[in-house]
This record gives C-alpha cells, structure tokens and sequence, in this order.
C-alpha cells in the first residue's frame, strides 16, 4: 500500500485531513511509499503527473506549469 501526504503549502505546511476542499490549492506533496500519478482534472483527466518516492516541496518543481491537483491514484506494482 502506498501513502501520499498533499499540504496546502509550500514546504509541506498546511496538512489537512480532508483534501477534497483544497486540492486546488495543493503546493508541496511528499510520497513517502509507492508509485502516484497525479491529475489536474477530476475523474483522472487532464495532464498527468508521475511521482515517486520522495519530498516535493514546491509544486512548480513536480508539476510544471500547472498548480492544481484535483485526482491521484496509486499505480500498482507488478
């Protein structure tokens, strides 16, 4: 099973338990296990982000030009 925190934030600051109302403002991310792919739309549409294992503590640096997240979800492992 993997384990992503979002904080609303920069520098991994702001996390809150209820991301649904802030993932439009979703601005560090640390994957501490498991493989992401991240999505500017809902319903895992729009631009796709791939993450690793690891701290992202400005969204600009995973995410390039856009700065929202509004779906995730884990890639299993084979």
């Amino acid at each position: 099973m993997g384990k992503i925190t979002f904080y609303e934030d920069r520098a991994f600051q702001g996390d809150c338990p209820n991301l649904q109302p802030y993932f439009s403002s979703c601005n560090s991310v640390r994957v501490d296990s498991g493989c992401w792919m991240l999505y500017d739309r809902p319903n895992y549409q729009g631009y796709q982000y791939f993450l690793r294992r690891g701290d992202y503590p400005d969204h600009h640096g995973c995410m390039g030009l856009s700065d929202a997240v509004r779906s995730c979800r884990l890639i299993p492992q084979v």
